[in-house]
């Protein structure tokens, strides 16, 4: 296989994104070029632990001819800005979520890159949905489950963090932080299955953190077609289960769930177990229950790598997915200041 040359920029997280490229998941796909990061002593650090190239600019990464995709792994406040940098070098991106904390910005560099033919991609919204949410629309559209009325969400891990003057301290970058660390996959599952948010409200508070951002918050959500959503998002809970990611859908007529009952770590890290409940045409009850491959979490790697070489696509529905998400959460910002519903 022809592996992509790709250049990662910011090593707080993206030195976890040169680990699964060098040792894990994308090793088939990619191979790392280059590394960059304000922090001239993290760059030195992942070049020499991983044995890649470091870069002492920004300007000089962009300018290297062999680097042909960027991995953008820095703070999602002005990310927005950095992509359009890229961009201009001629280069496709990877990124992660929160793609950004600006709305319009989000949507501009997204067109921006439409207009171009160029590509930009998240492990959240992924380019294509992941497949438990391929499974859930199946069964929707099988079953004939109808409109989709409301649905809950969990997600929890256990944190006992301490301050580290990181983005992660800064209530302004990481608003309602439970939600905007974890509960973000969520949020972007939730906008593919509902469409478009109307308005959101805001519970958080601090039970165990030392930092001075929230670790434990709730947020609602209506959609214009009158349907509710409730995220739940905490650090507090250490229950033996990693990183849960739990689902109640219910529509019409059915309810689908996802990873309601106990996980394991490794069942969370590569697989959703989904069950649906519903009535056949004689009102007879119908129980059906499938694990799938993959989960919300993961970085698609295959994918990246199909779409990058032209074998596939990037929807236009994923750029509604990406900028909505993001407008949920701008509403979150307003409604965890103010204690109130607020429209978006």
């Amino acid at each position: 296989m022809d592996k992509i040359k790709i250049g990662i920029i910011g090593l707080s997280f993206g030195q976890w994104i040169v680990n699964d490229i060098v040792k894990n998941d994308a090793t088939a796909y990619f191979t790392v070029a280059g590394v960059y990061d304000l922090n001239a002593e993290r760059v030195a650090y992942v070049a020499k632990t991983y044995g890649v190239k470091a870069f002492g600019s920004l300007r000089d990464m962009l300018a290297a001819e062999d680097i042909e995709v960027i991995g953008l792994f820095t703070a999602p406040s002005g990310r927005a800005e950095l992509i359009d940098q890229i961009l201009d070098s001629g280069r496709d991106v990877i990124t992660t979520k929160p793609f950004e904390l600006d709305a319009g910005k989000a949507e501009a560099v997204l067109q921006k890159a439409r207009r171009m033919g160029r590509k930009i991609m998240l492990n959240s919204p992924s380019p294509l949905p992941p497949p438990d949410l391929q499974q859930i629309m199946k069964w929707a559209g099988d079953y004939k489950l109808g409109k989709i009325i409301a649905c809950r969400c969990d997600t929890w891990a256990s944190y006992r963090e301490k301050p580290d003057e990181s983005w992660y301290d800064d209530a302004e970058l990481c608003p309602v932080a439970p939600i905007f660390r974890l509960g973000i996959y969520l949020i972007n599952d939730i906008v593919r299955l509902f469409g478009k948010a109307s308005a959101v409200q805001v519970l958080q508070s601090r039970v165990f953190t030392r930092r001075p951002t929230p670790d434990n918050a709730q947020l609602g959500i209506l959609f214009e077609s009158g349907a509710i959503a409730n995220v739940f998002a905490s650090f507090c809970v250490e229950d033996g289960q990693y990183y849960k990611n739990a689902a109640t859908l219910n529509f019409e007529r059915g309810t689908i769930t996802r990873n309601t009952g106990p996980v394991t770590r490794e069942q969370t890290l590569h697989e959703s177990v989904l069950s649906l409940v519903t009535l056949d045409s004689d009102k007879k009850p119908v129980v059906k229950h499938v694990t799938v491959a993959g989960s919300t979490e993961q970085y698609p790697w295959d994918a990246f790598y199909r779409i990058l070489r032209g074998e596939i696509d990037i929807p236009q529905e994923t750029d509604f997915a990406i900028v909505e998400a993001i407008r949920i959460v701008n509403a979150m910002v307003r409604a965890g200041k103010s204690g109130r519903s607020e429209a978006l």
